[in-house]
């Protein structure tokens, strides 16, 4: 398979700030009846192409409001967000939908499979959203990213005849559909069991490896520290943000022993 044509990343824009991802004096609060909720105050923060940077925290402290503010399903209060040379705080509704499609790749912890489309359907569907493709090629790129996550053989059933680790991995293959040179992803191992998270933490490995940017949000402490970077938040505000060193050996399971497992990553 060509990895270079799967995974190389759109180029950033010439104007902004020179990182893939600024956030500058972020901060978001919301009105209530109780009064106002700040979720996040005056946040900092610079990530540059080919990082995987895991998110941690108790919750309530902040992490799907960041999440939110990167993907521009929320606006900031204040502060300017950033994102491969595109302002997002200052995009409207319309504006946001056709860049996040094109921009983004967001994995979710329920998956958010459309349950009445088949495997393959549900990877095309960003691609017919953004025009993504010639239509007639759509398919076979639908099938290339279900070779990359072990699934060619499940293209054409429903999403309720797959287990969740396999809903998962087609849930990654669809935020990869528009070839996005960054992926959000918000508790994406929360309803795994242990083995299919470590897949598809090394799946997420692989994929920064050939060029993608990643931010992930986790309260496994253990898949936080193979980041190269871990970010920590506490009422709102990042705590921590130390850069973590590479692991000694330097290696990265590659996908060829990854699909040879993929017997015993089903459940």
């Amino acid at each position: 398979m060509d990895f270079a044509r799967l995974f190389n990343g759109t180029e950033t824009a010439s104007r902004g700030p020179d990182h893939l991802i600024t956030l500058s004096q972020v901060a978001k609060v919301y009105a209530s009846e109780a009064g106002e909720f700040v979720a996040l105050r005056d946040v900092d923060l610079e990530i540059d192409t080919g990082e995987f940077v895991t998110v941690v925290g108790k919750s309530g402290s902040g992490k799907s409001t960041l999440l939110n503010m990167l993907s521009g399903i929320d606006h900031p209060t204040s502060g300017e967000v950033w994102v491969n040379g595109t302002a997002v705080h200052t995009l409207n509704e319309n504006q946001m939908a056709t860049w996040r499609g094109k921009s983004l790749g967001i994995v979710f912890q329920f998956f958010q499979l459309l349950p009445t489309l088949t495997v393959v359907e549900n990877i095309m569907l960003p691609m017919d959203f953004a025009g993504y493709l010639p239509r007639r090629k759509r398919r076979e790129r639908a099938l290339e990213l279900l070779a990359l996550v072990a699934l060619c053989d499940q293209a054409d059933k429903l999403p309720s005849e797959l287990s969740g680790g396999q809903q998962q991995r087609v849930a990654i293959a669809r935020a990869l559909a528009n070839d996005p040179c960054i992926l959000l992803a918000d508790e994406p191992t929360g309803n795994l069991d242990s083995r299919t998270a470590d897949y598809t933490f090394r799946l997420f490995e692989r994929l920064v490896e050939d060029g993608k940017t990643i931010l992930m949000v986790t309260h496994d402490r253990d898949l936080a520290r193979r980041g190269t970077r871990t970010i920590r938040l506490a009422d709102g505000a990042i705590v921590d943000g130390a850069v973590r060193a590479s692991r000694e050996d330097g290696n990265v399971v590659g996908l060829p022993q990854m699909e040879r497992e993929v017997s015993y990553v089903g459940a």
